[in-house]
């Protein structure tokens, strides 16, 4: 997707040599716009999939995930990180290491939201070794529906995430795929 390169290079930053920080429009920032073509992109790459539920991880991958849904006409479910009052106690749960906050923690989904009966696109903003992807997959796989496809806003692909994914045989979207990253440049 040329837009979101272009948007990397204008407004991005490579940070060391792993680290792709884009947070003045994507994480912690948004613009909208461009949210709204990334969510259109999805829905153009996943339209044919049956898709009847989006699934995302809190708290980054929400407003891309509720964009997306938009064209879909489906609702999103988002796993939680943090244990609340609100949140069921019957849950499925699946645990998550963060190679950025550098620790593990459980994501959890209320039963009642994940069914056999959905055919689940799973949406969010970073793939680098896939262990978010792969929790969530797990939730999925726990509640016996079908994870049709996973769409990832950006991809490093220097890291071993979508090997991982492709592996297991899900379909794999990334809509901007970072190569590298070689002198504070960013290389697609």
């Amino acid at each position: 997707m040329e837009l979101l390169k272009e948007k990397i290079l204008k407004d991005g930053k490579a940070v060391g040599d792993n680290i792709v920080k884009v947070d003045s429009f994507l994480n912690h920032q948004i613009d909208i716009e461009l949210l709204q073509n990334i969510g259109k992109e999805f829905y153009e790459r996943f339209r044919n999939d049956d898709i009847n539920k989006i699934l995302t991880i809190e708290a980054s991958g929400i407003a891309i995930a509720a964009i997306t849904a938009l064209y879909f006409k489906v609702p999103v479910v988002f796993a939680k990180k943090t244990q609340s009052l609100n949140l069921d106690k019957d849950t499925y749960t699946s645990k998550v290491y963060s190679y950025t906050k550098e620790k593990h923690y459980d994501i959890k989904v209320s039963k009642k939201y994940l069914k056999k009966e959905d055919n689940i696109l799973i949406i969010d903003d970073f793939l680098a070794r896939g262990q978010a992807a792969l929790g969530l997959c797990n939730l999925v796989e726990q509640s016996k529906g079908n994870v049709k496809g996973i769409g990832i806003v950006v991809e490093k692909g220097f890291q071993d995430g979508r090997e991982l994914l492709l592996e297991k045989g899900f379909k794999l979207e990334s809509l901007a795929i970072v190569r590298k990253i070689y002198e504070g440049k960013i290389i697609f």
